[in-house]
């Protein structure tokens, strides 16, 4: 019951639910958060549609392989924002021009 009580501290300690440190899984997790932040900001403007549709897929890519490896809820709960965000800025980018639009003939 001591290991309930004791305090945890640090930047991402909610990410670490179990009481384990998990620096590769709350990389992941804060990635795929942070890049699909950008992605569904620049998908509210049609001309950053190249930004968009390649940051929402590469956050998508990076959310369902730390969905993969992930081992706390917390880490799940931000993966699950995170590729929420870039799923809606993926499908906005594809929408205004995709990931080529223009640039290959």
């Amino acid at each position: 019951m001591a290991q309930a009580a004791r305090p945890h501290h640090g930047l991402l300690s909610f990410l670490d639910t179990d009481g384990k440190p998990h620096p590769v899984q709350n990389a992941f997790a804060v990635t795929t958060l942070v890049i699909g932040a950008i992605a569904f900001v620049t998908a509210q403007f049609s001309q950053l549609h190249l930004v968009s549709s390649w940051t929402g897929l590469v956050g998508m890519i990076t959310g369902a392989w730390g969905q993969l490896i992930s081992a706390t809820t917390g880490e799940r709960f931000v993966l699950i924002i995170g590729l929420g965000a870039a799923g809606v800025g993926f499908y906005l980018g594809m929408a205004h021009g995709g990931l080529f639009g223009g640039v290959l003939g």
